[in-house]
């Protein structure tokens, strides 16, 4: 007696995800709670806004971001202070934006991630457009 199951035939199928290539959107298009954005940013300025050194060194800093559409401000921490500077152009991926005080933050989490880009982007950044700058009111 042989054996003529195939290895499509066998319970246990071996499955091999296919990586899609991240879609990138701009910063007029960011709306509040929202999540997953991928943008390509130029970081105009930082000030740190949470110095803690006490038991664990912890410092948080709010960083004015932008591309050719608007800027918005994204509160970064501890490493990411490194990469988030002025003057650099950065790849955000899976940002999330959340309402801090009424007004728009994007930010970034543990699923997601800043590094510096391979090159400086080549567009002007528009500060005319500040998403930040927009006041939102929660409905009841």
């Amino acid at each position: 007696m042989s054996d003529t199951s195939s290895p499509k035939d066998s319970p246990v199928q071996s499955h091999v995800p296919v990586l899609q290539k991240a879609v990138f959107t701009k910063v007029e298009h960011l709306k509040p709670m929202t999540s997953g954005h991928n943008l390509v940013l130029k970081v105009l300025s930082s000030k740190v806004v949470i110095d803690r050194n006490k038991d664990r060194k912890e410092f948080i800093s709010e960083a004015v971001v932008g591309d050719e559409t608007g800027t918005i401000i994204l509160t970064v921490k501890n490493e990411q202070n490194d990469v988030v500077q002025p003057g650099n152009t950065i790849i955000l991926r899976n940002g999330t934006i959340r309402v801090f005080n009424g007004f728009m933050r994007l930010y970034v989490n543990v699923w997601g991630n800043i590094k510096p880009a391979p090159e400086p982007a080549d567009f002007t950044v528009n500060t005319a457009n500040d998403l930040s700058a927009i006041e939102y009111e929660l409905k009841k």
